[in-house]
């Protein structure tokens, strides 16, 4: 039986970490259920995963049948609707069980039904699953169940994560033109250097000249291109396979995370999405009610970003410790002064969530002011730089030509 590493919160909020043998993740979280604690994080051990038939794990099917986001709002949406209008929640997952399109949400739901009807709660059902339901999911509708206003809430998860959809595909389209734009420059310098620049070696070997030192770093990388292909692939899996096993690692990333941060031209926009996402998330999650210390551990494990993540963990130990929560914000370089007092005003008048919304909208707009902007500049910028390298290379194939009259004349 596989282990499974887990870490979870107890009664008094003090974070744990163990390992236990168990079937799947879903078993695990209903151990710790039972032990009286609140699951963060469950992942199969290293070792355990090392060793396990990856083509006979019942997870593998969602790696290639993965439900997508859009499935899940969609969902949350009509679950809403359908609980709002009075329908029992089972009625209404019987409901979306049969509409939705994904055959493996199908099985979730279905599932969700079956727990529900031995006694237990949406919340507790949808825990089992946290491929499809994350823990902000899972933590907002627990938090909507206890106080009564479950529509509510699920209307609320559903407007996150179509505003944190939206963020992904804005950022996506920006990055779109300059991916295209890099990969047609790879496939034209690699047509050069494979098949004109040897036609052009030829010439210069009858001709005899001597070559310029441009034109015969241009032949040895034609060579190495055309001759050593495979090495080339190889070296470039390396690097890529080294960078994300270092990635891996919270060390890693979060040196990574940092040196993204202070590229010149990306570097603000990461910072202000960064932003985005903790004001986003911590402000939905206050405002459905769940714990302040529960809050800030979803927070630092859905940041996508270390350097946030470290924030967090001081933050949480700041508020454990009876502490505010601006403080420790302030010792964050990636905290402007603007976002860390707005902070201390909503700690400082109870309405922390609202001020917290506020600074989400607010860099929201920033960071789609921020893509125009990007779009627009590298657009010409990428131009240049593709003329640019063929140029270069222009330059190099002619270069020895002007050789040529004095070799006529010796």
């Amino acid at each position: 039986m596989p282990e499974f590493a887990y870490e979870a919160l107890d009664k008094g909020g003090k974070q744990v970490r163990g390992i236990i043998d168990a079937a799947n993740e879903e078993v695990i979280v209903e151990k710790l259920r039972g032990m009286g604690y609140y699951p963060l994080k469950v992942a199969m051990h290293k070792k355990s995963a090392a060793n396990a038939d990856h083509f006979a794990m019942p997870g593998l099917k969602l790696i290639f049948h993965r439900i997508k986001t859009k499935h899940v709002m969609t969902f949350t949406r009509q679950l809403a609707t359908l609980i709002d209008a009075g329908l029992p929640i089972i009625r209404s997952l019987t409901i979306l069980r049969e509409q939705v399109e994904s055959a493996i949400f199908k099985d979730k739901i279905g599932d969700m039904i079956n727990h529900i009807e031995s006694g237990g709660s949406l919340s507790e059902s949808m825990a089992r699953h946290p491929k499809v339901f994350d823990n902000l999911y899972v933590n907002m509708v627990r938090a909507g169940e206890i106080g009564g206003v479950l529509e509510a809430v699920l209307n609320k998860i559903a407007e996150f994560l179509e505003k944190a959809q939206a963020l992904k595909g804005k950022v996506k389209s920006a990055m779109m033109y300059p991916l295209v734009v890099s990969l047609l420059a790879i496939g034209i310098v690699s047509f050069i250097l494979i098949v004109i620049i040897p036609k052009f070696q030829d010439i210069f070997a009858q001709l005899g000249a001597e070559l310029p030192w441009l034109t015969l770093m241009l032949i040895k990388a034609s060579y190495i291109l055309a001759h050593q292909t495979i090495w080339v692939i190889l070296g470039a899996v390396v690097i890529w396979f080294i960078y994300s096993k270092i990635n891996s690692t919270k060390e890693g990333k979060f040196v990574f995370d940092t040196i993204k941060l202070k590229i010149v031209v990306l570097g603000p926009l990461l910072k202000k999405i960064a932003i985005t996402r903790f004001a986003g998330t911590l402000a939905t999650l206050i405002h459905a009610g769940v714990p302040i210390l529960q809050a800030l551990d979803i927070v630092r494990d859905t940041s996508g970003n270390e350097v946030v993540a470290r924030a967090m963990d001081k933050v949480y130990n700041s508020v454990k410790d009876g502490d505010t929560i601006h403080e420790p914000l302030s010792k964050c370089p990636i905290f402007p002064p603007l976002v860390v007092h707005m902070v201390a005003v909503g700690e400082e008048t109870g309405a922390i969530d609202l001020m917290l919304i506020k600074v989400a909208e607010a860099y929201e707009r920033e960071v789609d002011d921020t893509v125009n902007a990007l779009t627009s500049i590298l657009e010409p910028v990428l131009i240049v730089f593709l003329g640019a390298i063929v140029g270069v290379i222009v330059v190099a194939l002619y270069l020895p030509l002007f050789s040529i009259p004095k070799l006529i004349k010796g």
